[in-house]
């Protein structure tokens, strides 16, 4: 009893943990410190003189009138509808996409191995590609010729790559989405007067109100672009998988940047010219996969020359100097625009280093009539085409040589089997 009275006394029941030593009250406010710490970077990251011109207030662009202006909180929408996407990819691509590819001739490969615990075991655990040691282990672990180990462990790394059929719906979502993104765009923007003079582009900037066309073309955007990084564990795995993530999130990073500074309407046009050229790659890709070499080589040509006249001619020199130039005529050079336009320039090096690739198909298009997208994974589609040849060329050497037939199909003299 004196013991709980003395605590009651000394005031330590149910109370945070105090100073023993000057026996004085000091509660630890951590709920407290985080607010206003959050609160402190939330002014500093959205301060003014960051995001919009000298003299420009955030008060300047709250709504009156019947106008709406751009607000952050308007992206919170792209995460579920990049979720809603997904869904609608899901069901495109298994009602759609799949039987065009069945109609194009396209089916999907089954590469079927007998269950092997030992051999399972050793490819999963196994980083590297085996070494004779390896296939001469394991053929006297199971009983089976080095051959036949060699051929099942083939075989089973088959299995996880993905097949034709699979690149095929993947190139025909993005080809439907950026096909029915520039339709939309081109109805958005056909009666906009900052689509034919760019000195509109900054006329009153930046109390420019947002239109409903404006919004949905941002959003749907952004959400595509959301559910492709959201999407990357599971798609086709690329050569230039690295590059692709860095595209993904710097699209996204423009966007939302460019939406919270209300750089709209510039940004309407960035996004414009650069769907108008992927059409013809995902289409082009389509054919190669379905094997009509003739009508890939057709778009790919299309598309070096819509990308070339996009990335390489409308994009320096009418979107960038839109927004590197023409803002310095209405005003002082201030954060938001020198970031925007350190940006863009990113993403013309962006475009540069697609340019080197596209080059690279494009010469291999001139000298071999194949267009293939090194980009991708086609190599290893050759590598498996030239074993596939190489196992079935071997298979028939075996056969004519059990008959006591020579490669040639002609008879083999007694006693020279062995030579």
């Amino acid at each position: 009893m004196r013991c709980v009275a003395h605590e009651n006394k000394a005031g330590w029941n149910g109370k945070p943990l105090q100073l023993l030593l000057t026996g004085e009250e000091y509660p630890v406010q951590t709920g407290a410190l985080g607010r206003r710490m959050f609160q402190t970077f939330r002014k500093w990251f959205w301060s003014e003189r960051y995001w919009l011109p000298p003299t420009i207030k955030w008060s300047d662009l709250e709504d009156h009138d019947g106008l709406v202006f751009v607000k952050a909180s308007h992206l919170y929408i792209t995460i579920p509808y990049a979720l809603l996407l997904m869904v609608v990819r899901y069901f495109f691509e298994k009602f759609v996409a799949t039987p065009l590819a069945n109609a194009l001739g396209i089916k999907q490969t089954q590469h079927k191995i007998k269950p092997n615990a030992i051999l399972e075991n050793f490819f999963k655990h196994s980083t590297s590609k085996p070494s004779h040691t390896d296939i001469y282990g394991l053929a006297k672990k199971c009983n089976l010729t080095e051959r036949q180990v060699e051929r099942w462990l083939r075989i089973r790394q088959k299995q996880n790559k993905p097949c034709r059929l699979q690149k095929f719906q993947e190139s025909c979502w993005r080809f439907t989405f950026y096909l029915l993104i520039t339709m939309a765009g081109a109805v958005f923007l056909y009666d906009k007067p900052w689509a034919y003079d760019l000195w509109e582009v900054w006329n009153d900037y930046p109390r420019q109100p947002l239109l409903p066309s404006q919004y949905w073309y941002y959003i749907l955007e952004m959400s595509f672009y959301w559910s492709l990084v959201l999407s990357l564990s599971t798609d086709i795995k690329r050569k230039d998988f690295l590059a692709h993530v860095i595209h993904h999130l710097a699209a996204i990073s423009l966007m939302s940047f460019s939406w919270c500074a209300n750089y709209i309407r510039s940004g309407t046009l960035v996004m414009f010219i650069h769907d108008i050229s992927d059409i013809w790659l995902e289409s082009a890709k389509m054919f190669s996969y379905a094997g009509w070499k003739q009508t890939c080589n057709t778009l790919f040509f299309i598309f070096t020359v819509v990308f070339f006249i996009s990335r390489f001619i409308i994009f320096p020199f009418w979107i960038l100097y839109c927004t590197l130039i023409l803002p310095l005529h209405y005003l002082e050079p201030f954060f938001s625009y020198i970031f925007l336009n350190l940006q863009l320039m990113i993403l013309q090096g962006l475009h540069v280093y697609w340019g080197y690739f596209i080059l690279k198909m494009l010469n291999r298009c001139i000298f071999t009539q194949n267009v293939q997208d090194v980009r991708s994974d086609n190599e290893e589609e050759e590598e498996e085409e030239e074993e596939e040849e190489a196992e079935s060329t071997k298979g028939k050497e075996t056969e004519y040589l059990k008959n006591g037939l020579g490669t040639n199909r002609h008879l083999i003299a007694n006693g020279q089997h062995g030579r």
